[in-house]
């Protein structure tokens, strides 16, 4: 078993205004998902993309946008939990003034 706080694991900069940890994965012996959590800084988004795999989110703080593959931008906040199914285009916008922080699932190897 491992316990940690996930601010102990190094964020990286994949993206202006974009950081990302991944907490659980297969370097910790993970063999189904990864875990990873996300920051988007105000005035950011993630990138708007698709894949194969689908993944859950959980939004731990802040409030923003999901961008749909239909162009609709949805309102999200803290507690709301969110399905994206496989090749769903998807992107996260912060027109907040605070950071926007999520957890995200994906499967082992969709990375």
């Amino acid at each position: 078993m491992i316990i940690r706080h996930f601010t102990d694991v190094d964020a990286e900069q994949i993206a202006d205004g974009l950081q990302k940890r991944v907490v659980i994965g297969e370097k910790e012996g993970a063999p189904n998902f990864i875990m990873r959590v996300f920051d988007v800084a105000p005035g950011f988004s993630s990138p708007f993309h698709d894949h194969f795999w689908e993944h859950e989110i959980f939004v731990v703080s802040g409030e923003a946008y999901i961008r749909n593959g239909k162009d609709e931008e949805i309102p999200i906040h803290a507690g709301d939990t969110i399905f994206v199914p496989p090749y769903e285009k998807h992107c996260m916008v912060n027109k907040s003034a605070d950071v926007f922080r999520f957890v995200c699932l994906i499967p082992v190897g969709a990375e």
